[in-house]
């Protein structure tokens, strides 16, 4: 005799199974991806992508790095002589010429040395002319025996005496006309003037070690400091001798464009604690753009490639490495494994696998299933009319490799 489950527990099963019933007539209304009915607007299952050919172009081959902007030139301005500032001629931030006149000092005690050394050496040239009066009648008179040999020899001194008092006191002379001429302080350089720490009425020091009066920094030309890894420096050997190279530095801000400069400077030595090699590079900074102490992006360009190039929004990735998927003149996908050079900016340089001439998808691979139709839009949404084959082109076995540093 064979006993019958409740009523309840025969129903346990068919509610278990319910909720999975559902799910799968849920789910039984969506076609796989790439297959059965596409979004709204496609044709036959279709999936809508958007598509950009594979071009053959020139992309600069390019290190990027982070520079530091330094004036070619630059110098503190101190005083050479100690007095009273008198005047500042300047303003802070003014452009100087070399040569002009920055600050004065009162020139008054330097004024008296000047004419005291004026009036010791006329003295000492009246001595010394009469001392030499003396000497040449003194020397007659030895002659003719009236006067010691001891005496002559004795007034001869005395005049050789006068004669290097005499350069003593030119020399001093000079000294105060030099110290008279540092009392107007001049650019030792053109360029703009920094912050001035000093005042009309203020004792300035001679040589003083502390704060300058203000520092001048050339900002034309000027140069950007950059460093680059230690590895790229077989490649700048080789491509620095076959020209010069150029540099781009772009200020930071939202729309400022790079200034263009040369290459001027490759270090000795490899820093051993970060290991990147200094360079630096010269601009001619006609507008000024490039400031003293500013960190600017910096792009040394090493080569200019013809390559073949795509979009880089085409690019995808997968376990086995990137791909595209290209469009074929049947208006099927085919996924195609490629091998990138380099990414510069928005496009991509392939290295193998691609063609030019050859279309590949750039928006919308999500739906693209390998062997089925794509439907090609524009970006306005509407439908392109189908690509014709490149002129003889060919499945590629693997596009033409650019230049590698």
């Amino acid at each position: 005799m064979m006993l019958r489950p409740p009523p309840l527990l025969r129903l346990a099963p068919a509610l278990a199974l319910a909720p999975l019933l559902l799910l799968l007539t849920g789910c039984g209304g969506q076609a796989p991806a790439g297959g059965g009915k596409a979004g709204k607007g496609a044709k036959g299952g279709a999936a809508p992508v958007l598509v950009a050919r594979a071009e053959r172009k020139v992309v600069p081959l390019a290190l990027e790095a982070i520079g530091a902007v330094e004036p070619i030139r630059s110098t503190a301005v101190r005083s050479q002589v100690t007095g009273t500032l008198l005047k500042r001629v300047i303003r802070e931030g003014q452009d100087v010429r070399q040569g002009e006149v920055l600050f004065e000092i009162d020139p008054r005690p330097f004024r008296n040395a000047l004419q005291a050394a004026e009036a010791d050496l006329q003295k000492v040239r009246v001595q010394l002319e009469t001392a030499r009066a003396q000497v040449a009648r003194y020397r007659s008179l030895t002659a003719d025996q009236m006067v010691s040999k001891e005496q002559f020899e004795k007034i001869n001194d005395t005049a050789r005496a006068l004669e290097a008092e005499a350069l003593s006191v030119e020399s001093r002379l000079a000294t105060a006309r030099i110290q008279l001429e540092y009392c107007s302080i001049r650019a030792p350089l053109a360029g703009r003037s920094g912050q001035i720490s000093l005042h009309e009425g203020d004792i300035v020091r001679a040589n003083d070690t502390g704060i300058p009066l203000t520092t001048i920094h050339q900002l034309s030309p000027i140069n950007v400091t950059f460093g680059v890894p230690q590895q790229y420096l077989g490649a700048l050997q080789r491509y620095r001798a076959a020209g010069q190279l150029a540099v781009a530095a772009t200020p930071p801000g939202a729309d400022e464009k790079p200034e263009n400069g040369e290459l001027t400077f490759l270090d000795n030595a490899v820093e051993s604690a970060t290991g990147t090699l200094r360079l630096k590079a010269a601009f001619p900074n006609a507008a000024q753009r490039l400031w003293p102490g500013q960190f600017v992006t910096v792009a040394l360009t090493l080569a200019n490639p013809e390559v073949i190039a795509i979009p880089a929004s085409a690019l995808q990735t997968s376990q086995a490495g990137q791909y595209v998927y290209v469009v074929k003149a049947d208006r099927t996908a085919e996924l195609r494994p490629v091998t990138v050079e380099r990414t510069v900016g928005a496009d991509a340089v392939i290295a193998q696998g691609l063609a030019a001439g050859e279309t590949v998808v750039t928006e919308g691979q999500l739906r693209v299933v390998p062997g089925r139709a794509v439907d090609v839009r524009d970006a306005a949404g509407g439908t392109r009319p189908a690509a014709k084959a490149a002129p003889g082109a060919k499945e590629p076995k693997g596009g033409k490799e650019a230049a590698k540093p």
